[in-house]
């Protein structure tokens, strides 16, 4: 309009780069970070030291949009680098820190790495990964090493002299003079995340200072955060950025509780010590919660409720009811790496609390609606058009919006393809409810066709969940000559539940769920293979319900069940 400009007084890029400056300055002495066997560290101090691990890092010749990776554990110096990294102009690559060698070494060539700061305690599969880097003729990156000990399962030795070493660049006093490289434009990148990988090779999702900004603040609102919480780090920090809250806890002055192994015993020793407020994760770790044992158990600070966001996959109805009786509060969301994590809640409506506990856990599995930054639709793919908000008629979610990706690192065909018809598209397939909240059926690739009939393998693991012997449920296709394939169970026991067999199992899903939707095969194992954010890892089991052959033609038009076998998968 007429009289308006756009200058340095009303416009400035969004960074998350700038919770760091106003936290150092509102809550100068509130304690940033806390770990077990340091001091914590106040605000005001971690300024100072990312403003030196920024002038360390120019020193080292990194320069704007240089890709900087961290391979660690959620150790103090991995929040630190997560604005470190940012204050020098460079991008952080958080890689997952249950990688192998040769999957690391990959994923730092593919993203020319310029420097990588390892962990103690992964030091030696980091230096495999260099071996190989260097096999391949590759240049390797100049290693910064982390000497953090968090507790006594960490090593106590570490042959490190060749390397740099994090405290070290530290104590250096060249950052008086060194001014942040603030991003000259909001879109530039500030991180580069790798996918799991649980259906294909890993891709590499550009974030922006725009984004990050953006989601972080998204984040806090989804988790109901107030001022200062404390947040237990129970989610990976290399997993999109610990969904994004390891800015978001910075923004609002909160303090960072670092574990470097999530057990029932370490949560509720952390929620007593520290007074956590929040904490996140998989299922997995709401079942390490409900399944800690009487003497891991410790009351909760003041009675009040502690928040915890759960995804990956829907919080089953029993874990749920036995968080709710312990004195947790649970909020459901659902999101991609590829939309920095969180996309979706299921927002809770006081009308809710009334209805019968089972119908309530119905509704919190839903994943619900999408944040202030985008837009979620469920889409027929080949049209683009919307499916009708009935409950029934399945098609792809899709988002759109402010915090979705920039791109795929070095893979303009990929992004095209995720992006056609101006639309992310997530290959989970959904309903859509009249309330317009969206109930994930399935990933496109774990559906079931039995016969023609669609099978979500997400419906019939809520039946296995119901089984009182049963601790983790995972369910797959197995061939079948007559069926084309039929649901295959991996479950896992709770302790004590030794003597259940597989017909028991199957006899109660096919009282629980149509008959074509009822597990044939039970398989049961010591544990589910999963990938380090607690997702399982189906691929896995399709390879090996694969491997157990078809289930014969006879067997199969008779209806009845493969038996199981016991497995240590």
């Amino acid at each position: 309009m007429e009289g308006t400009i756009l200058c340095a007084a009303n416009h400035a890029p969004l960074t998350p780069i700038s919770f760091l400056e106003r936290t150092a300055l509102v809550y100068p002495d509130r304690p940033a970070i806390v770990a077990s066997g340091a001091a914590p560290r106040a605000w005001r101090e971690i300024r100072d030291r990312c403003l030196r691990l920024a002038a360390a890092l120019a020193g080292l010749g990194v320069a704007r949009h240089d890709v900087v990776a961290v391979f660690a554990q959620n150790i103090s110096a991995f929040c630190e680098l997560h604005f470190g990294i940012p204050m020098a102009g460079a991008v952080i690559c958080a890689l997952n820190s249950r990688l192998d060698a040769t999957m690391a070494s990959v994923l730092l060539q593919h993203s020319e790495a310029k420097i990588v700061f390892v962990d103690c305690a992964l030091l030696d599969i980091a230096q495999e990964a260099l071996r190989l880097i260097s096999e391949a003729g590759a240049r390797p990156p100049v290693v910064v090493l982390i000497k953090e000990l968090l507790d006594e399962s960490s090593p106590t030795t570490v042959r490190g002299d060749r390397y740099y070493e994090y405290e070290a660049l530290l104590s250096s006093r060249e950052s008086a003079d060194f001014a942040i490289r603030w991003p000259a434009d909001e879109n530039e990148p500030i991180a580069l995340n790798y996918t799991s990988g649980t259906t294909s090779r890993p891709k590499g999702v550009v974030y922006s200072h725009r984004g990050a900004y953006l989601n972080s603040l998204a984040a806090v609102l989804l988790n109901d955060m107030a001022a200062m919480p404390v947040y237990l780090w129970t989610v990976p920090m290399f997993h999109c950025n610990g969904w994004c809250l390891v800015w978001g806890v910075a923004a609002q002055g909160g303090t960072n509780v670092c574990v470097r192994k999530v057990t029932g015993a370490a949560i509720f020793d952390s929620i007593a010590l520290h007074g956590v407020t929040h904490m996140g994760g998989a299922p997995t770790v709401l079942s390490m919660i409900v399944n800690a044992m009487a003497e891991e158990r410790r009351p909760l600070p003041g009675g009040r409720p502690i928040t915890v966001m759960t995804g990956g996959a829907p919080p089953p109805p029993q874990v749920l009811f036995r968080m709710e009786e312990l004195g947790f509060l649970i909020i459901h969301s659902y999101g991609l790496t590829e939309t920095y994590g969180p996309a979706t809640v299921c927002t809770w409506k006081p009308e809710w609390d009334a209805l019968p506990p089972e119908e309530r856990a119905a509704i919190k599995s839903r994943q619900g609606l999408h944040h202030l930054g985008l837009e979620v639709d469920v889409k027929d793919p080949t049209t683009m058009r919307s499916v009708p908000a009935d409950g029934r008629t399945m098609g792809e979610v899709m988002f759109r919006g402010n915090t979705v990706m920039s791109g795929y690192y070095k893979d303009s065909a990929a992004t095209a393809e995720a992006m056609a018809g101006g639309w992310l598209r997530s290959g989970d397939l959904a309903v859509r409810h009249g309330d317009g909240y969206v109930k994930i059926r399935d990933r496109s690739k774990d559906i079931i066709i039995s016969g023609g009939e669609n099978i979500s393998t997400i419906e019939v693991e809520a039946a296995l969940f119901a089984h009182p012997a049963l601790m983790e449920a995972a369910v797959v296709g197995r061939p079948d000559e007559y069926w084309g394939e039929t649901p295959c169970a991996f479950v896992t026991l709770r302790d004590g539940a030794e003597g259940v067999g597989a017909e028991e199992v199957m006899a109660f899903c096919r009282a629980r769920l149509p008959h074509y939707m009822a597990p044939r095969t039970v398989v049961f194992v010591a544990e589910l293979p999963k990938t380090a954010t607690g997702k399982v890892q189906k691929f896995a089991l399709r390879e090996q319900a694969k491997a157990m052959g078809s289930i014969s033609l006879s067997s199969s038009k008779q209806g009845g069940g493969s038996g199981t076998g016991r497995s240590k998968l």
